[in-house]
């Protein structure tokens, strides 16, 4: 009999220690991501992200994994990129941009994938609703179609005379075609007419500013786009040389010499793309996470483009700025 009760005592405490031990074996596992960036590793951004996991009290090396690819501007590169990420199979896939995210959809991959700084994330089919994102998807959007038509009514109180703008558009992400559509829906009101020229590549952009010259317009505006953000210091310099004021929703676009961004900060953003990790990692299932929408819009002035060009900045906008280049 007392053997018997050993016995099962033996067998309860074994019960019980099993789980524990379970437990014990699962939080000993560093868990891993999956990173991808159509950008560079030392843009800054990436840095903000770390800082967000640390927040939570994830650090590189020690606490979390993390399996990073930049594409360091070649946007094409993005599907190989993802495809390499995805077959590692990391517990958590992160996607900076629109054509970043769909490249690591179409991985097919089974994964929670966490977009960041995607446009319109409804719009490309990513998700089912904002408040219920629905299937693998979540993160957090930048507003940048939403927010393109403020560029036009900016650059109009900057030059009230201003009748042609030029937009440039890469026809390869749906984000950037439905900004152009936004600002030409507003147009009318400021009596401005948009002519739109197409920069698929990197190797186009130049093309397109000569193809812009070519229409004479006032000024130009930049929709949010990944290819256009990675190559912002050329596209400034073509445009002072032109002497055309550029506003962009990026803003690399002004600190590289365009005359303002409006926009999302994209800093804010991949710090609080951690949040979402943490969440993930934690048990939450993507579909049901709300996906957030950009909470931080920074209106950056670069002063001396606009003393370079001739342009008075109007005190509505000072006072609206969030940071004056001079």
């Amino acid at each position: 009999m007392n053997n018997r009760r050993k016995l099962i005592v033996a067998l309860g405490a074994g019960a019980l220690v099993s789980p524990l031990a379970s437990v014990a074996q699962q939080s000993g596992k560093m868990p891993r991501i999956g990173f991808l960036d159509p950008g560079m590793r030392d843009s800054g951004l990436y840095g903000a992200f770390l800082g967000g996991l640390k927040e939570y009290g994830y650090v590189e090396g020690k606490s979390i994994a993390i399996e990073t690819r930049f594409a360091g501007g070649a946007i094409e590169r993005l599907p190989a990129l993802a495809q390499e990420l995805a077959d590692l199979k990391p517990d958590v896939l992160i996607a900076q941009s629109t054509p970043g995210t769909r490249a690591m959809i179409a991985t097919k991959t089974t994964l929670p994938i966490i977009m960041v700084a995607v446009g319109d994330p409804v719009a490309n089919g990513f998700i089912a609703s904002l408040g219920r994102p629905g299937g693998r998807v979540t993160g957090l959007s930048t507003m940048t179609s939403d927010v393109s038509p403020k560029l036009l009514e900016m650059l109009k109180t900057f030059i009230p005379k201003l009748a042609r703008v030029a937009v440039l558009v890469n026809p390869a992400n749906a984000n950037s075609t439905l900004s152009l559509k936004n600002i030409q829906s507003v147009a009318p009101q400021f009596s401005v007419t948009i002519v739109s020229v197409n920069a698929p590549t990197a190797g186009d952009i130049d093309k397109a500013f000569a193809a812009m010259a070519r229409e004479r317009p006032g000024a130009i505006i930049i929709p949010g786009d990944p290819l256009f953000r990675l190559h912002a210091p050329q596209i400034a310099e073509l445009a002072l040389r032109a002497k055309l004021p550029v506003a962009g929703t990026n803003a690399e676009l002004a600190q590289a010499g365009a005359l303002l961004s409006y926009g999302a900060s994209f800093t804010d953003i991949y710090r609080r793309a951690a949040a979402y990790v943490d969440k993930i990692l934690k048990g939450a299932k993507p579909g049901d996470i709300p996906v957030e929408q950009a909470t931080k819009i920074d209106l950056v002035i670069n002063g001396k483009t606009a003393k370079a060009l001739g342009l008075k900045i109007p005190q509505s906008l000072l006072i609206s700025a969030d940071r004056v280049i001079e």
